[in-house]
């Protein structure tokens, strides 16, 4: 087995010239038989700054706990994330990449003065019917505990392998009893400006027809985010996994509707269309024996 090169890195490093890279790498092409470099990145000793977490709150809709939003250290992550990506190594555009399905697991609520390590590396490559999709690993510790991790499933489509017979969809009845929600059109914006991630998809209707889509779209993680603020009060009292799939683009401004349901070992939720239907993410809380 390849041993893995971590780098470690003193600061987070700029989104913007990331993203100016990540443009001029639009172009790379995977080949025949790609492979993941065997490479890590490391930040450590980072403490949340207590006026970035309140604005990451406030767009998420995260109440003030004294500890971190479950999903938090995602913001750690993030840059970590684009500097394995933007690697030159690295057989894909990152451009052209689809988040599909995130799992985060919470060992124990982490306090907001804490200092944190956080590092990611690339996880397992798997050619798909409409791509290759693999993963990115982060580990987020303090004092050397182990208190968060995440997963990360990435998809870069190659555009074949569908199934050429179109399918009927089901029947499906509209969900009842959800919360309605209203989702303005500059969330992307103002999460981007939190995030850091401020592809373009997300931000206005003309920079988003540049890359195919009719209008803006919400970032998946902060549709994840602002589901797990509303379930918040209800979380396990130990470790437990949130395990979302990211379904249809949720094009915005838009209406949303919020379904949650107890199961016998934590939580199933959905965000929907304003027809109660078309779905925009699914997720599961499950509770983790020690």
């Amino acid at each position: 087995m390849t041993e893995l090169a971590i780098r470690d890195l003193r600061n987070a490093p700029s989104m913007l010239p990331l993203f100016a890279k990540a443009v001029i790498r639009a172009g790379v092409k995977p080949g025949n038989d790609p492979q993941l470099p065997a490479i890590g990145a490391r930040l450590s000793d980072l403490v949340p700054d207590p006026k970035h977490l309140a604005a990451y709150r406030k767009v998420c809709g995260f109440q003030s706990t004294g500890t971190l939003p479950i999903t938090y250290p995602h913001m750690h992550a993030h840059p970590l994330f684009m500097t394995l990506l933007l690697d030159e190594r690295f057989p894909f555009p990152a451009m052209g990449l689809v988040h599909v399905r995130n799992r985060i697991t919470r060992f124990r609520p982490i306090q907001e003065r804490e200092q944190l390590d956080v590092e990611c590396c690339f996880g397992a490559l798997e050619k798909r019917g409409s791509g290759y999709e693999f993963s990115i690993l982060t580990s987020v510790s303090t004092a050397g505990e182990q208190v968060w991790e995440s997963e990360s499933f990435m998809l870069f489509r190659t555009g074949g392998g569908g199934d050429s017979k179109k399918k009927e969809a089901p029947q499906v009845e509209p969900v009842s009893g959800a919360k309605e929600w209203s989702v303005p059109g500059d969330i992307g914006r103002r999460y981007g400006a939190v995030s850091g991630d401020r592809n373009p998809i997300h931000l206005y209707p003309l920079t988003a027809k540049l890359f195919g889509f009719k209008r803006q779209i919400a970032h998946g993680m902060w549709s994840k985010a602002r589901c797990l603020a509303e379930l918040e009060p209800n979380f396990p009292q130990g470790p437990f996994s949130v395990d979302v799939n990211f379904k249809l683009p949720l094009f915005i401004p838009a209406k949303v509707k919020f379904a949650e349901q107890k199961v016998a070992d934590g939580m199933d939720f959905r965000l929907l269309g304003a027809d109660g239907i078309k779905p925009h993410l699914a997720g599961e809380i499950r509770t983790i024996e020690n």
